[in-house]
């Protein structure tokens, strides 16, 4: 059954760590993600990417696909300036960016948005490299920043 929890989000097994930084806007979808925006721009994120899986899962398996889903985008979300203090630590770390920010209705209660951002301390845990902590905690309180700044 899919997670449809405002919250914390998930925790990882055996981690105590939630997998994302979460919270529940009383808001029309497109005012939700509009907020999230320029909450992200106002911590100095910028928007790389932008996958809308409510319309990918109609163009490709039918409107019935994306009717079940609901609204659904996926931000992907860069701090130029930690991206690269990142990268400058492990440059595999590029495989766990941009920062995921998901915006999706909450079928759980109408008139309301969920936004999600993927933990970043969990760059440190899969990656083992405790050189990323300074990086991950930065990274940390400006998404936490933006996420409570909807709330």
């Amino acid at each position: 059954r899919p997670d449809d929890r405002g919250g914390a989000g998930e925790a990882l097994p055996g981690a105590g760590m939630s997998i994302a930084l979460s919270t529940t806007v009383r808001a029309p979808f497109a005012d939700a993600v509009a907020r999230t925006r320029a909450a992200l721009a106002a911590q100095g994120f910028g928007v790389l990417t932008e996958i809308d899986m409510k319309a990918t899962l109609t163009a490709k398996l039918g409107q019935d696909a994306g009717d079940e889903l609901g609204d659904y985008l996926i931000l992907g979300a860069c701090n130029p300036p930690l991206a690269r203090r990142a990268v400058g630590i492990d440059r595999q770390i590029g495989l766990l960016l941009p920062c995921n920010v998901v915006v999706r209705g909450n079928p759980a209660e109408d008139g309301t948005v969920l936004v999600e951002a993927m933990n970043p301390q969990l760059l440190v845990q899969v990656t083992d490299q405790p050189e990323l902590q300074p990086v991950a905690d930065e990274v940390t309180a400006k998404l936490q920043a933006a996420i409570d700044s909807l709330a």
